[in-house]
């Protein structure tokens, strides 16, 4: 199998872009503790025994930690008494108090929970501008160069030479963000207002949904217009300035793509089986590093984008739960009791592991000689 021959790289690519994604994510929830005079304790890179590490002037212990699928940041005062070596419990101190993320205002802990997945759409959007300044980015002509007959585009009454101007009222600026904006639209209506000798129309159109496989050999459900541009993109390099307003774009319509994906997935629109685990990541982090620095780049941009949208969930375990409990906690005027927040962290893991199995379940079915094997065991 590739992906056994090939399973070193994959995963030393894979830890190597986790790694990086982690730490920024991490950082965030560091950088914003310590602005609000919170005392980080730790700072680890994975999880369990310590490999290696050194503490900071302010007491930080710093960390790579064995299992690299991950990390933390450890506050003081996330309980309001300090349980002693010996497990006795007592009171907090003022000067304690001080500097315990317990006892910081609501609008600060929800600034260093929030500060996490920001962190990651920020790096996003500096590891795009970077690359959009640098290498630059293919874009191709809103205009139609050919409608494929019988096709939605035809039945919507779409013609060659027609520009598109907007999708579903939101400004259009290139083939490629059509392409990614109909992929998402399975058997919704579309509405498009093009460009005709000078006139704007506007036209409505029904995407078909068809399956495709990607670049790397996953199967996906998109959707269809049935045009074609009037030819080959070109490649665009930016200033600065304009390559991190184009950074900031892609990363909203990512973000938005994404999440209109997961709605399709839990509403049935869109089946389960295209979403991903650690195993998927893995092969497909081998793979771009294969194609090159600006294909992993964006790769990691669109996983920190990910990883970012994902801890804002609002599921316990993740910082979009922990962000719901302060919500909570700003209705009612007092926090939710231990026991409602214990079980809402039951929950919640139990939420996390589900996925995980689910997701890596789907991984391993992706490939031939799993999915024949199970087929044998239940035929």
């Amino acid at each position: 199998m590739e992906f056994i021959s090939g399973l070193p790289h994959y995963l030393i690519s894979f830890l190597v872009i986790l790694t990086v994604l982690v730490f920024v994510h991490e950082l965030g929830h560091f950088w914003v503790a310590r602005r609000c005079g919170v005392r980080v304790e730790v700072f680890s890179i994975g999880f369990g025994p310590e490999l290696f590490g050194f503490n900071d002037r302010h007491g930080t212990r710093w960390k790579f930690s064995a299992l690299p699928l991950g990390g933390y940041v450890r506050m003081f005062g996330h309980a309001a008494t300090v349980t002693e070596p010996d497990g006795r419990e007592r009171p907090m101190t003022l000067d304690e108090q001080r500097v315990a993320f317990h006892h910081k205002k609501l609008s600060q802990r929800a600034a260093i929970v929030i500060a996490g997945p920001l962190a990651n759409f920020i790096f996003a959007v500096a590891l795009l501008s970077v690359l959009f300044a640098t290498h630059g980015q293919t874009l191709s002509s809103t205009v139609v160069g050919e409608v494929v007959a019988g096709s939605a585009a035809d039945q919507a009454g779409l013609e060659a030479g027609d520009r598109i101007i907007s999708l579903n009222g939101q400004e259009i600026a290139s083939f490629e963000e059509v392409a990614q904006f109909v992929q998402f639209r399975l058997d919704q209506p579309l509405d498009l207002v093009v460009e005709r000798d000078g006139t704007q129309l506007s036209l409505t159109a029904l995407p078909v949904a068809v399956e495709t496989t990607d670049a790397f050999g996953n199967v996906h459900r998109i959707g269809r217009l049935g045009i074609t541009s009037t030819g080959p993109g070109e490649m665009v390099h930016y200033d600065p300035l304009s390559a991190v307003g184009m950074a900031a774009r892609e990363t909203y319509r990512i973000s938005a793509s994404t999440l209109h994906a997961v709605w399709q997935m839990v509403v049935g629109i869109r089946p389960s089986e295209e979403l991903r685990g650690v195993v998927g990541i893995a092969q497909m982090s081998g793979q771009v590093t294969q194609l090159g620095i600006a294909s992993a780049a964006f790769f990691a941009a669109v996983l920190s984008i990910n990883l970012g949208l994902i801890n804002l969930f609002p599921v316990p375990m993740l910082d979009g739960g922990h962000l719901a409990f302060y919500a909570f906690e700003a209705l009612r005027g007092r926090p939710l009791g231990a026991r409602a927040q214990e079980w809402g962290f039951r929950i919640g893991l139990a939420l996390v592991l589900a996925l995980f199995v689910f997701a890596t379940r789907n991984d391993l079915m992706s490939f031939p000689a799993v999915a024949r094997f199970f087929e044998h065991l239940i035929t």
